[in-house]
């Protein structure tokens, strides 16, 4: 009796062929998603305005603390709102270590590390005190934590410039940088430029970092304590402790991108982390698609692009400045609704369900 030989149908096999340059380990994927995606934000950024990079670059901070707040609560379950007051604490470091005309004696990036530090030790006590805490009371913990936090400023005015706020110096574009972009471009690199060089650098590495994190085996053990609290403990998974990890990393996150959003705005003032920044950074979480870092960067895009064009659409329509401003935070509430109702995955869920469908 003749043997029968088993072969793969060869739309399989070319398949496999296909993706034989992919790399086989999730570090290694990532790493290569994350190169493609410099290389993109490279061109992006050398063939746009000096006003489009400007708007990068405040993107690219908020990309950062709702990559961290994606952690929380879309993969953790906890929900926080005063991610603002943490970005706060970030800014105010950076501003404190770098100084008004930038004679700090650290480096730069040293400075963003300390600052997401300090903000990590701050979150490690806020996140321990929340630790039994569930649903609303957690949130309104940690808005208290957002109302308190712009309020140290004031009290300690002298040293942390009160109401008017701390001034921080814009850092120099490093001339190995500046040789390095004309080599490539043949452009020179401004000031504005090379901060939305510096804010995406920063959110690339850092969704790399949260991205294989949630691949690995404390994101699976993240999911089951959202998932089931009581199946999780039953299987010797200490609550507590996982979420105020979860915490910590939410909350260097924000640190960094408080030390972002410093070098960028040039300025760290009560005024600029009110509780609406906190209500923004969740609802871009939300909107994007909760425990999605794709998510978090489609509701950061929302956060900065979407207000300036309905002011514009207003003006254009016989609006004053004023009623034109006014509007974008009612289309953005008006968004937000919908896509409550109509998409509560949001715009990552929708996406999905379409690609599978097809």
């Amino acid at each position: 009796m003749a043997q029968q030989t088993l072969q793969e149908p060869p739309a399989a096999t070319t398949g496999r062929r296909r993706l034989r340059w992919r790399p086989r380990s999730t570090f290694g994927r990532h790493a290569l998603t994350v190169v493609v995606a410099m290389v993109a934000v490279m061109l992006v950024l050398e063939f746009t305005s000096p006003f489009r990079n400007s708007q990068l670059a405040t993107m690219s901070y908020y990309a950062i603390a709702a990559a961290g707040l994606t952690v929380l609560t879309g993969v953790n379950g906890q929900i926080s709102l005063g991610h603002g007051a943490l970005m706060a604490v970030g800014a105010y470091t950076t501003g404190l270590l770098l100084g008004p005309d930038g004679d700090g004696a650290l480096p730069l990036p040293l400075i963003m590390l300390v600052a997401a530090t300090v903000t990590a030790l701050v979150g490690t006590v806020v996140g321990a005190a929340a630790a039994r805490l569930h649903g609303p009371y957690l949130a309104g913990a940690t808005l208290a934590l957002a109302v308190a936090v712009p309020g140290l400023a004031i009290y300690f005015d002298h040293t942390l410039g009160g109401e008017q706020g701390l001034r921080i110096a814009s850092p120099e574009v490093p001339g190995w940088f500046d040789a390095t972009i004309y080599f490539l471009f043949a452009h020179e690199t401004p000031s504005a430029k090379y901060l939305a060089y510096l804010g995406w650098g920063t959110l690339l590495l850092v969704l790399l970092l949260l991205a294989n994190l949630m691949a690995g085996r404390v994101g699976r053990v993240w999911r089951a304590v959202r998932d089931d609290e009581v199946a999780a403990e039953l299987a010797g998974i200490r609550l507590g402790r996982v979420r105020v990890l979860a915490f910590v990393v939410s909350a260097a996150c924000a640190g960094l991108a408080g030390a972002v959003l410093g070098v960028v705005v040039r300025l760290a003032a009560p005024s600029g982390f009110t509780i609406v920044l906190s209500l923004g950074l969740l609802t871009a979480v939300v909107v994007g698609g909760l425990g999605s870092l794709v998510g978090a960067l489609l509701g950061s895009a929302l956060l900065v692009f979407l207000p300036p064009a309905v002011t514009n659409l207003g003006t254009a329509a016989g609006l004053d400045g004023t009623q034109a401003a006014q509007l974008a935070p009612f289309v953005y509430g008006v968004v937000l609704v919908l896509v409550m109702l109509l998409a509560p995955t949001g715009a990552v869920g929708v996406f999905t369900k379409v690609w599978r469908k097809r």
